[in-house]
């Protein structure tokens, strides 16, 4: 390789699509305004269409609030984190990477609006000096959890961006007309002398730095939701390391799942070879094995406690009504990436997308099981009652899955999916 055939490679990717983009674009916006329809319907006939009923006062739209918040994770794990670690075979994968951590974070945003049920009044939230006197409990986690998130967004795209000024100059050079100018625009001047790439060092190492912690204390913020309660089953302090852990590991699953079919359609097989998949297979066994101990602690303090209550629901998880879902979670995120272990598994990308897609849906029902399964088996029997989702929120579900693969899709074609500089500096 060299220079100008990088230049070519990689903007390549940006030119007119085929037919065959805008009808998988086509049948995405199809799903994705189904449910749109469904939260209409919602809004139109009242919260009451849903599943959501008490004591379950959380079901699917927090628990997909939740899976889209720990998949936003793993742009910040593979861009900042190992930049810091001067991990080379990052620059071909870590610019699809921050795209699925801003595109994630845009479709958990819409989740908290979907649960209030009155969205036209969710600025209520805020605090605002107002006449009525409504003003946030700053104790509580929820709150913490919109300072959080939307600190994330913010560094995110300010790294997301600034990652990306010198491939936005090499696009505005190949681009005639509006392009042009609109790449231009966004290039902000660049021209790559000396001055400005020393300018541009510094200011990227002091953004990875800012952005690192935020790995750590955003889904830590997101899993205190639940253990800064005395709900059986979440009043526990491994919350924010298990969390963690599995935020990075789905994460990373959906970044495999997206970059594999994405460089066979771009024809990318030189730039993400198979030993970047490789990779990131290694780096899903360390976090299936953190999220396997996590378990296993989960139950053995549940026992050890001698708490009647905390035993009895975690019991019921592994025994009860929905014993499938927790075994089903354990057989995807712990069992299936212990197959990465085999080489011929990590080199073939039938293999990495199935267990992949495997990881997802083990993922989200992990996050199910946390969620409904305490809400379900409270302190008073007399108010125990199961959670069966209903058309809407799975179709609101599905839409969410859509919007996010739609604005992919989008991105892909109007901003370079891989680092132009990054792979000229390690070439």
């Amino acid at each position: 390789m060299n220079y100008t055939s990088i230049d070519a490679d990689l903007v390549k990717t940006m030119r007119p699509a085929g037919r065959a983009y805008y009808i998988v674009l086509a049948c995405l916006a199809a799903i994705a305004g189904w449910g749109a329809y469904a939260w209409s319907y919602q809004i139109r006939h009242g919260l009451g269409v849903a599943g959501i009923t008490w004591p379950v006062g959380w079901g699917i739209y927090i628990t997909t609030f939740v899976f889209w918040v720990g998949i936003a994770h793993s742009g910040t794990l593979i861009s900042a984190v190992l930049f810091l670690f001067r991990v080379r075979w990052r620059s071909s994968i870590y610019r699809s990477a921050e795209a699925v951590t801003i595109l994630a974070l845009m479709t958990a945003g819409l989740f908290p609006l979907i649960h209030l049920g009155r969205p036209w009044v969710a600025y209520w939230l805020t605090p605002y000096p107002q006449m009525g006197g409504l003003s946030p409990n700053f104790r509580s986690p929820l709150v913490w959890d919109v300072f959080a998130v939307s600190t994330y967004l913010i560094v995110s795209l300010l790294f997301f961006f600034t990652g990306m000024v010198p491939d936005l100059a090499i696009v505005r050079d190949r681009s005639r007309g509006w392009r042009e100018k609109v790449y231009g625009f966004l290039a902000q001047g660049w021209q790559g002398t000396n001055r400005q790439w020393r300018h541009y060092a510094a200011a990227y190492v002091f953004l990875a730095g800012l952005a690192t912690p935020l790995v750590i204390s955003v889904h830590s913020i997101v899993s205190w939701d639940f253990a800064m309660s005395i709900v059986p089953g979440w009043h526990t302090t491994i919350f924010p390391p298990y969390f963690v852990a599995g935020a990075i590991h789905s994460g990373l699953a959906m970044v495999l799942t997206i970059v594999i079919p994405m460089r066979r359609l771009f024809g990318l097989d030189s730039y993400i070879t198979h030993e970047h998949l490789a990779n990131m297979a290694k780096l899903m066994i360390v976090t299936g094995m953190l999220l396997g101990y996590s378990y296993g602690v989960e139950y053995f303090v549940a026992w050890y406690s001698g708490n009647i209550y905390e035993r009895s629901v975690f019991f019921y998880r592994a025994f009860g009504d929905y014993a499938w879902a927790l075994w089903l979670l354990v057989a995807c995120n712990v069992g299936s990436p212990l197959l990465f272990f085999f080489s011929r598994v990590r080199h073939s990308t039938p293999w990495l997308v199935a267990l992949c897609l495997l990881v997802n849906v083990g993922m989200f029902f992990e996050r199910f099981v946390i969620i409904v399964t305490s809400l379900a088996r409270d302190y008073d029997p007399f108010t125990w009652h199961q959670y069966a989702p209903r058309w809407p929120e799975l179709s609101i579900l599905a839409g969410s899955f859509a919007w996010f693969f739609l604005l992919f899709l989008i991105f892909a074609k109007v901003l370079p999916v891989v680092s132009m500089w990054e792979v000229k500096e390690s070439q």
